[in-house]
């Protein structure tokens, strides 16, 4: 896990091992080990690892493939939590950690945004209510 991501991530931001090595205050030689899976870092280097790579510690550490439909460690707050089949009524069934992660619970009203270049979003009601509010106070104040 740990040095697949590694390597996947490094070759991912086309960094050397020589740019990763300087990032984390280390020799070529020591990511050439971590990468083989012949040593693997301290805590600290490693923390310092996931800043260069701008991924979470424990997605560096154990992120599997197949959680990601083969795309590999996504950067930090990035998510790909499958795909879903629309119902015959339109309905769609979000996934459980998707759900987990942005806290969507049973009843929760959620907006769909859409943008025919970019695709769709998804957001609860209760934050886009809040973002528009903040806008509008935003604009009034410009006015005044």
């Amino acid at each position: 896990m740990f040095k697949d991501n590694l390597v996947q991530l490094r070759k991912m931001k086309s960094m050397t091992q020589e740019d990763i090595a300087e990032k984390v205050g280390v020799s070529r030689q020591s990511v050439a080990k971590w990468e083989s899976g012949e040593s693997i870092p301290d805590l600290e280097k490693s923390r310092l690892l996931a800043k260069a790579l701008n991924v979470s510690l424990d997605e560096l550490v154990n992120h599997e493939t197949g959680d990601d439909m083969g795309f590999g460690v996504p950067p930090k707050g990035k998510y790909l939590f499958g795909i879903v089949t629309v119902g015959d009524k339109g309905q769609i069934v979000i996934p459980a950690k998707a759900r987990k992660v942005f806290d969507i619970k049973t009843g929760d009203q959620l907006v769909i945004l859409g943008d025919e270049a970019q695709g769709m979003a998804i957001i609860k009601a209760e934050n886009f209510l809040n973002m528009a509010d903040a806008i509008r106070k935003s604009m009034e104040n410009k006015q005044g």
